[in-house]
């Protein structure tokens, strides 16, 4: 099979040729037909995360068919499209899985972080964790789903009956959970990047009410925010743009330093929570949503021998939307 293999730390993705896995006891073998970039890739090449399992092949957001199975998976999953998220195995014994929380699993396993992920023409995955996907879906459209779908979600749930809702970083996550945000009549306020002026067009494009830079104020008060960009200073800015009892709901794996603010931004009992990976039950919730949504993705197309582009043009801000790779 062919791979894009980190072997060090700030290293660029090594084109390589591996022998095609073998799954082993309750895995599949999946032919990657899609798999989009996340920001969390970046913070896994960079180094953001912690000792990623090198080498490695990143990718978490994957799509493709089941080629192979391991022994103890039913023979109905050969020849099915499934999706592969981030939380790719959990213990099932520590207390937060005793209760049902496996995304704050003691022992998890992460897809293209713990465990080789798809930017590869070929992924193992743990069969009880990979999403069944309708069989006629689009692998590329369906690819961001994955994860800035997921998270996206995760992150609304957080963010509780917010009917003014504030996004702060309109990438791959925002523009999905806009359309779904529009869907459940909230109103959504976009805040990118100052003079992001693409951003804000796709913003108001998907039903946003407003769009404007992160240095500016919507026309009222926020219920909500929810931040998808890994800047710490976009959690004091949420603050003073949310009501009283409002909350902010920090969406992404990691962030710069929150910096010092005065304790008025968060006194009348607004609160700052975040999101951790995510749960099955997520997967199966979001997928039966997104369709009644009507829910579309922006994505833009890369060959898998050019991972290293689509990683440097996610990191530069060069696209609006979903980066995803294909084998082909």
């Amino acid at each position: 099979m062919k791979a894009m293999v980190l072997h060090a730390i700030g290293w660029l993705l090594a084109e390589e040729e591996r022998p095609k896995p073998v799954p082993g006891r309750g895995e599949i073998g999946i032919r990657v037909e899609a798999c989009a970039v996340c920001r969390t890739d970046l913070h896994v090449v960079d180094g953001d995360l912690p000792d990623p399992a090198l080498p490695l092949i990143p990718g978490h957001e994957i799509v493709g068919i089941v080629e192979t199975l391991g022994e103890g998976v039913s023979r109905d999953m050969l020849g099915r499209r499934v999706g592969i998220p981030w939380l790719g195995h959990t213990c099932g014994v520590c207390p937060y899985c005793r209760v049902g929380d496996e995304n704050l699993c003691d022992r998890p396993v992460f897809t293209g972080y713990s465990r080789d992920g798809g930017f590869a023409t070929d992924v193992i995955a743990d069969a009880a964790f990979a999403v069944p996907l309708d069989s006629h879906a689009d692998p590329v459209a369906t690819a961001p789903l994955m994860c800035a779908g997921l998270i996206g979600w995760r992150s609304l749930q957080m963010a509780g009956s917010a009917a003014s809702i504030g996004l702060y970083g309109f990438g791959a996550a925002a523009h999905i959970l806009a359309q779904i945000c529009v869907w459940q009549q909230r109103r959504v306020y976009a805040f990118t990047r100052p003079g992001d002026l693409a951003a804000q067009e796709l913003a108001i494009s998907l039903g946003a009410r407003w769009a404007g830079g992160s240095d500016e104020a919507p026309p009222e008060k926020l219920d909500a925010a929810i931040i998808f960009a890994p800047v710490g200073a976009l959690v004091v800015q949420a603050l003073a743009m949310v009501r009283k009892g409002g909350r902010v709901v920090c969406g992404g794996i990691h962030m710069s330093d929150i910096p010092q603010f005065p304790y008025r931004l968060l006194w009348g009992e607004r609160q700052v929570v975040s999101v951790a990976n995510l749960t099955r039950q997520d997967a199966r919730n979001f997928f039966a949503i997104a369709p009644k949504a009507g829910v579309k993705t922006t994505t833009n197309v890369y060959p898998l021998p050019r991972a290293n582009d689509a990683l440097d043009d996610l990191r530069a801000g060069r696209f609006q939307g979903a980066a995803v790779l294909v084998p082909n």
